[in-house]
This record gives structure tokens, sequence and C-alpha cells, in this order.
């Protein structure tokens, strides 16, 4: 009776305007498709309403008298289906109620059921995006070699929308993005690995319940701050700051660099990686504390070498996890970074990365099918590429030392 109830609230709105629509004059039928529209928008708008405007035409308000007439005949219907349904449900149940009727048996099939339908889901979800992002990377690289996009050290998409308009033929070479994402990236947890661990490891091993019961949710506090606020803070405090310390120093300083986007995402993952690896080391069995205390080894010789590589599993998970979201970070690097595919190591520069050139290319009004557009879709398979790989490697580190410690 729900399933029923859903499917004829879900189809009836559209059902009841087609025979509106069904039911006008024949000059209005065969009107296009924008008067058509206004008419019913018109219509609908009494039908919400509850009343009929006097001041309309007159075909407008028989129309939405008629409107009405089906919409109270339709939840009538509606009504009368999902209670019939609903009292065969309850007639078919009360049958099946039997000494020999195994429920558990029944339910559990259900709940498998369940399970199997939300993994199958989940998985539909993924191979539909993969593939609608594969399909129109080959389109992409049909127009592009892929050995230019791959290894090409320009980057300027910009191309003529019409015909008459002057405009670049656009250069698709990816390499300034990768160099700039991976910069940014391994500036960040520079930042963000040492301090976070560190952290988790004062918190679960030095730290008196006091302070972790203060510095714990601030930590979590942290890590729930929209990015945009970072952005604001690296574009108004920590770039003006690091361009004029370098200038002090005789450097010379974007105003837009890399090095100041890398600080502020860094100090934006610190939260998570604390805290995922808190957790981590907090699940390392005090027994196997107790064991190194027996042994005759201090705090940080326990530490060093019992809890640290017993953690070892998911201490790389919150790596990763830390790595991701410094990879699709697109926020800061946008307001902190700029947007120049600039191909160069220097932290100082101006740099940008994959996701905010992803962002740019379906930003404004483009071809859907113009090599810029396309662009977005193969930055985004490599993406996709790239951190597949990664995650496969760290899996398999993992799974090494997981085998080596249980």
């Amino acid at each position: 009776s729900l399933i029923a109830l859903m499917l004829w609230s879900f189809f009836s709105p559209t059902l009841i305007s087609q025979q509106v629509v069904a039911s006008l004059p024949t000059e209005l039928q065969t009107a296009d498709t924008t008067t058509v529209n206004l008419f019913m928008n018109r219509v609908e708008s009494m039908v919400k309403a509850g009343s009929i405007d006097p001041t309309a035409e007159p075909v407008q308000q028989e129309a939405a008298r008629y409107y009405l007439d089906l919409q109270a005949n339709s939840n009538l219907m509606k009504s009368v289906l999902v209670f019939a349904l609903a009292g065969l449900g309850i007639f078919w149940a009360l049958r099946k109620i039997a000494p020999q009727f195994r429920a558990r048996n029944q339910v559990e099939k259900v709940v498998v059921g369940l399970m199997i339908l939300c993994a199958s889901i989940a998985i539909v979800t993924t191979l539909g995006i993969v593939l609608s992002v594969l399909f129109e990377s080959i389109r992409f690289f049909q127009a592009v070699p892929i050995t230019e996009f791959l290894f090409g050290t320009h980057w300027s998409p910009q191309t003529a929308i019409r015909n008459d308009q002057v405009g670049g033929s656009g250069s698709f070479g990816a390499v300034p993005l990768f160099a700039g994402t991976l910069l940014i990236s391994v500036i960040a947890l520079i930042i963000a690995v040492p301090v976070g661990l560190m952290s988790a490891i004062y918190l679960s091993e030095y730290a008196s319940k006091r302070v972790r019961a203060w510095v714990k949710p601030g930590l979590e506090v942290l890590a729930g701050i929209p990015t945009v606020v970072y952005g604001f803070f690296a574009a108004l405090t920590v770039a003006p700051f690091i361009r004029n310390l370098g200038e002090s120093i005789g450097l010379t300083v974007a105003s837009e660099s890399a090095l100041a986007a890398g600080l502020v995402m860094g100090v934006m993952i610190i939260p998570f990686m604390s805290s995922l690896s808190d957790d981590v080391i907090n699940a390392v069995p005090q027994a196997m504390r107790d064991g190194s205390y027996g042994m005759g080894a201090t705090r940080s010789e326990t530490i060093k070498q019992v809890i640290l590589p017993a953690a070892l599993p998911g201490i790389v998970g919150a790596f990763l996890l830390a790595a991701s979201r410094a990879i699709g970070e697109t926020m800061i690097v946008v307001m902190a970074a700029g947007l120049s595919a600039n191909l160069t190591a220097n932290p100082l520069e101006a740099v940008t990365t994959v996701t905010v050139q992803i962002v740019t290319l379906l930003t404004g009004d483009q071809e859907f099918d113009s090599p810029k557009t396309l662009a977005a879709f193969a930055l985004g398979l490599t993406l996709f590429v790239l951190t597949l790989i990664l995650n496969i490697v760290a899996l398999r580190i993992v799974r090494k030392y997981r085998e080596q410690y249980d």
C-alpha cells in the first residue's frame, strides 16, 4: 500500500495535467508548447491557491474547476486503493499465522534481500559514474591526443565558441595541473601528518582525561568548519603574511601562492588525521602495552616499538583519507593559490589543481561537446585512476603489516 501511495502521488499530477490539456479547446491544444505551459501554470496556480480567480479568463476558470474535480476524484481513488491494499495485506498476514510458520527465516530472507539491494545500488551507482566519465573522456581523446593530454606542459583550454569568434585552438597539456595538485597536497601533508599523528599520540598515551575531554571535541569541531572559511583565512591572512614576510627577506612571493594554500589545507586536514589516528591507537589492546611494560620498556619505547607498528594499518588509512581530502580540495586552492596553470616546483608561485580546473571548465556557457568541456571529464578520469592506484598500493601495505601483527 505504501508503494502504491508513492507511485500514485508521483504520477497523479502529470496524468491530471494531461487530462486537463486534452479537454482544452482545439486552438489551445494546437498552440505552441510555451503557450500551453503558460496556460497550465496559471491554472495550477489557481488550483494550489484553492480558489478560482474571478479575473481570469473563462477558459482558465473552467480548466481550473476541471483540474480540481480530477484532483478530488484522484484523492478518493487513492484512498480507496491504499486502504484496500492494506486490508488485503492484513488478511494475507493473518492467514500466514500458523504454528509451523517460521517467521524468523522469512524475516532474515527479507533483510538479506534488502542488504543485497542496497549493495547493488551502491555498485550500480559507482559503475554508472565511472562509465559516464569514461565515455565522455573517450570523446575528448578523439579530439585531443592522449599523449598531449598526459605529457603536454601547456594548459590553455580556451577555444572559440562560435565560428565568427576569435579564439585559440586550445592547449590541453595537463602536466601543470598534476604538478600543482601534487605540490599543494605534499605541502598540506607535510603539515598535517606529523602534527596530527603526534597530537593523536599525546591524546591517547599522555593526556589526562580532563585534557582529552576538552581537546578531542575541539578537534572534531575544527573538522566541521566549512572549507570556504579556511579559504577566506588563507586569502585574507595567510597569503598576505607570506608575501610580506618573503618581501622583507628579499624573496619574490606571488599574491596567490601554493605555500599559502598548502599551509591552510594542512591545518584543515590536521583534525581528520588526529581524530582517526587517535581512534586507531586507542584500539590497540591494552595487553600489548602491559606486556611491553612488563619486559621493562619505557612509555616512549612502547609507543615506538609496539603501539605504532600495531596501529600502522589504521594510520595508513588515516593518511589516505588526509591525502584524498587534500587532492580533492577546491575552495582553498581557488581563493589562495589561484587559477594559473604554472609548471613549477616553487611553492611561492601561483599554481592550480585538477579539481579547480574541473569546476572552471564546467562553469559558464559552453558547448557540451567542445574539447574544453570534455576536458573536465578527462581530468576526472585521470584523478580517479590515480586515486585508485594509490588505494590499491595502500591496501597492499596495510595487508602486509596486518599479517605481521595479527
